[in-house]
């Protein structure tokens, strides 16, 4: 493959000005490789043949979503597919990247080298950065990292020239943190957001600030990809058509452009200054569901301490003893003071971490990314052991007498002492990888996968015991869900939207009720399940298999939510805490399911929830903040 490096370095004068030389371009999004797949294949195929047909292309720009599931063997597919372009080419990851990653968000940055890029072209800046939600079910997110890349890099760029932001998602409340990104970005003279997701082409504005969306390769019957051109100071973008809508093959030919925009000289942009004591995310005004108001009609809720984490936090925080614990998502492992916040210990790993961490005794165990599994000292985070994996461990531990049971992206699941690290045993016959918590006792050790299946395992040995199973697409999977067990039946709930009670000695399904996705909870007692489903609703379930079913279900308010994060209950079992994927925290009374409080505590999805005594409660968020309430 001939490679051509094209980065053109300009002096500040001259890359302050307006455009200097032609730019074009080809502009391909949501292309959505996996294997199986021939038909997307053949058409990108198709694609890329045709972009090389045309000298006058200089690049290649991929807007997101470039592989179905996030599979390692996805993206080294589509690289090798990509590498016959005979020009350079720049490519952001999309939600389907991110979400089902086996290795954790790690692939894409080790197969094409970077999680953001930055480059000139005809005087003009061309700049790109992934975007989550990473590992987790909720809407968009730009990572804290990729903000603060962004931040540095527009603030140090000469004030005129011309940028070009390529992002996957529309920067609108598409993107729970789109306000920062949209503040970032006027910091310089922005021209262009171009972006995908909707799989067609389309022309927005945000905020003033213009912007495109993108089409897939493959729309329907039809086969093609925009060519973007720039030239006298003009953007014009045109689809390039190769198979029309009605499935045939015609000659390659150009439609006339659907979008025109002129250059302009100077920033046209300046940043919101509406962020303060009241509003600390720099809210706007228009978007409701992003304000804090709510806050102030239950001020019987309050921060004893907040604190903001360098990165995004991508699992649970817990409290054991005198300390908080979580870990970050660029792979550090955190103890707090669980009196003030204050940062007693931390120990970095070198991958991002998605595990929460599991505690016995004075030990802390947690997995990452880098194939790792830890144990650290609870006092002081010095490393006690570690076990090697042969790819990233996601999942979270549960350790029931002395024992860690954690499951990976290797297809293996595995029982470890956590006196020692020795491997007790280990099941290698998992089919998909697993980033789940188990559910353990002396009976059984229950988990899902991301290939449809459900397992119970003896917990002394390791050996199968049964499996169950949804149908139709891996993304229904019993994957995030943290199963739950009582009257010797297991509940789950899955991205059927469905929820199931099993027989937790044999797997037989008992019964299936709709409503659900992956949040569920046991009440104290353990005579009631709790679950919230996508469509603004919470039920109630009893467990005992002579109890009529559904106790009641309850509309809360918070509208379409799709936070994995399990509910939770007070010790006493007359409160039920529900997360949601936008940073609001929902107290609803067990008897009835009616609203005794809510409050907001971020903008992004609550990660957990743990009570604790004396009405507190421990919460951890996906965009950094982790927090002690009391209510």
């Amino acid at each position: 493959m001939k490679r051509i490096i094209f980065v053109l370095f300009l002096s500040v004068a001259v890359a302050a000005a307006a455009q200097t030389t032609p730019v074009k371009f080809a502009y391909l999004s949501d292309i959505h490789i996996s294997e199986g797949a021939t038909g997307r294949i053949a058409n990108l195929k198709r694609c890329i043949a045709d972009i090389n047909s045309q000298p006058d292309i200089q690049f290649t720009l991929f807007g997101g979503d470039i592989t179905d599931f996030g599979a390692d063997r996805e993206f080294t597919m589509t690289k090798e597919m990509f590498d016959e372009l005979e020009h350079p080419y720049w490519l952001v990851a999309g939600n389907h990247d991110a979400k089902w990653s086996e290795s954790g968000c790690n692939t894409f940055s080790q197969v094409f080298g970077y999680e953001h890029f930055e480059f000139e072209a005809g005087g003009i800046r061309f700049l790109g950065c992934n975007c989550g939600p990473n590992m987790r079910m909720a809407p968009a997110l730009i990572p804290h990292e990729s903000l603060m890349w962004l931040d540095s890099l527009t603030r140090a760029l000469p004030r005129e020239q011309p940028v070009i932001l390529v992002n996957h998602y529309p920067q609108d409340t598409s993107v729970l943190n789109y306000f920062q990104l949209m503040n970032t970005v006027k910091q310089c003279n922005i021209q262009l957001l171009i972006g995908g997701h909707w799989h067609q082409n389309r022309v927005l504005n945000y905020e003033g600030v213009p912007a495109i969306l993108g089409r897939s390769p493959d729309r329907g019957k039809s086969v093609g990809y925009n060519i973007i051109e720039i030239k006298d100071g003009t953007f014009t973008v045109h689809e390039r058509i190769l198979i029309d809508t009605e499935g045939q093959v015609v000659q390659p030919k150009d439609l006339k452009p659907w979008y025109t925009q002129q250059l302009t000289a100077t920033p046209q942009y300046e940043p919101d200054k509406a962020a303060g004591r009241d509003n600390p995310y720099g809210l706007p005004s228009n978007y409701p569901f992003l304000k804090f108001d709510v806050n102030q009609a239950y001020p019987q809720v309050c921060e004893i301490w907040r604190t903001q984490d360098e990165g995004d936090i991508g699992c649970g925080a817990v409290k054991a003893g005198r300390y908080v614990l979580y870990a970050n998502e660029t792979g550090v492992v955190k103890a707090l003071d669980a009196a003030t916040g204050h940062e007693c210990w931390r120990f970095a790993t070198e991958g991002k971490v998605f595990s929460t961490p599991a505690v016995w005794k004075n030990n802390v165990v947690i997995g990452s990314t880098d194939g790792n599994i830890y144990c650290l000292s609870l006092r002081n985070g010095r490393l006690r052991w570690r076990h090697r994996c042969d790819q990233s461990v996601l999942a979270t531990p549960a350790i029931h007498k002395g024992i860690a049971y954690v499951g990976s992206s290797d297809h293996v699941f595995r029982a470890l002492k956590v006196r020692n690290g020795k491997l007790v045993w280990a099941h290698e016959d998992i089919a998909g990888f697993v980033e789940c918590r188990p559910y353990v006792d002396d009976q059984q050790v229950v988990f899902g996968d991301w290939a449809n299946t459900l397992y119970s395992l003896d917990p002394k040995t390791g050996d199968l015991q049964w499996t169950w199973k949804t149908k139709g697409s891996r993304m229904l999977s019993p994957a995030a869900v943290y199963p739950v067990k009582a009257h010797d039946r297991i509940f789950i709930v899955t991205p059927e939207r469905k929820t199931y009670a099993l027989d937790a000695r044999t797997g037989e399904q008992l019964w299936v009720s709709s409503g659900g996705r992956e949040s569920i909870a046991l009440s104290p007692d353990s005579e009631t399940i709790y679950v919230k489903t996508m469509s603004d609703s919470v039920q109630a379930y009893a467990t005992a298999p002579t109890e009529t079913v559904k106790r009641w279900e309850v509309r809360p308010g918070f509208g379409y939510e799709i936070a994995p994060t399990p509910c939770a209950c007070s010790a006493d079992g007359k409160l039920l805490f529900v997360p949601t994927d936008k940073g609001n925290l929902f107290c609803l009374n067990t008897v009835d399911g009616s609203l005794v409080w809510k409050h907001k505590i971020s903008v992004a999805l609550l990660n957990s929830i743990v009570p604790l005594p004396d009405n507190q409660l421990l919460i951890a968020t996906m965009d950094g903040v982790v927090t002690l309430l009391q209510y």
